[in-house]
């Protein structure tokens, strides 16, 4: 990916320098019959990418639809969930300041829908392009910005459905950058996509932040955290069950007592990976 993809000064007018970009205090949360959270709490800062890990069920799927105004936590004494300092976001700011790519958000396109369409359809927060929907000429000119930038300018007028999943998850994120946010949280990022895909993937990850952005990545591979990540949360149970810097949490004590499994850790040029001992 070229160097040129930079934060638009623009996409943060308002946000204060030490508001939190995640402020989650005393939530309590369920989902059907199941609590998933109870009292939980978690502060992430708006200059730090983090790593958020845990095993399947630890609660990452909650915490992102919670961020993403999915779900709510109950009632009690008052919980607190901020994004940039706000309990409630005016939705045309949000898009500006946070970009939220899921992993569900793949599964839902049409396979009909145009590449150019699925990254336009960021200005909309939308699946696809509708008829009511009117797309001014800047935004056509910043999509094919966005795509230059990502280096998929030859999957624009391609169907979705034929293209491979590396393919539309690039696609993805040009539509999350379309509306130049200045964080973003990328919900396992590189699950399914093959060894050179994820390479590809990876590297651009590690671009954007290298050129600002912040990135909260949500994932239970430790081999998707790019060394550029400084703080690791370890999520198991429904809370916070570890948190601290990276080359603390990744050690092979806390991550065979984490995932319930032995491990053994390697490391290499700042990135880590688990391997069964």
């Amino acid at each position: 990916m070229p160097e040129s993809l930079q934060v638009s000064t623009a996409a943060v007018p308002d946000s204060k320098a030490d508001t939190p970009l995640i402020e989650i205090t005393g939530a309590t949360v369920c989902r059907g019959d199941n609590q998933v959270f109870d009292d939980f709490s978690l502060t992430l800062s708006q200059h730090e990418s983090v790593a958020i890990l845990g095993p399947n069920g630890a609660g990452k799927t909650t915490l992102l639809k919670l961020l993403m105004r999915e779900i709510y936590p109950l009632w009690r004494e008052h919980p607190v969930v901020r994004i940039l300092g706000k309990e409630r976001n005016d939705i045309w700011e949000l898009r500006r300041q946070l970009g939220i790519i899921s992993a569900d958000l793949q599964e839902i396109y049409s396979p009909e829908v145009l590449g150019r369409q699925v990254v336009l359809s960021g200005f909309f927060s939308s699946v696809g392009i509708w008829g009511h929907q009117r797309l001014t000429q800047d935004q056509h000119e910043q999509v094919q910005t966005v795509l230059a930038r990502l280096d998929i300018e030859d999957l624009a007028d391609r169907p979705y459905g034929e293209l491979s999943s590396g393919q539309q998850r690039r696609l993805l994120l040009g539509r999350a950058l379309v509306n130049a946010p200045a964080h973003l949280i990328l919900d396992e990022p590189t699950s399914g996509l093959d060894l050179a895909a994820t390479f590809q993937y990876l590297q651009t990850m590690r671009q954007l932040i290298r050129s600002g952005h912040t990135l909260v990545l949500v994932t239970h591979h430790i081999h998707e955290i790019p060394p550029e990540v400084t703080r690791v949360v370890m999520l198991n149970q429904g809370r916070v069950w570890a948190d601290g810097s990276k080359s603390e949490m990744l050690s092979e004590s806390r991550l065979s007592t984490l995932y319930g499994v032995e491990v053994r850790l390697v490391e290499s040029a700042g990135w880590y990976q688990a391997l069964p001992v």
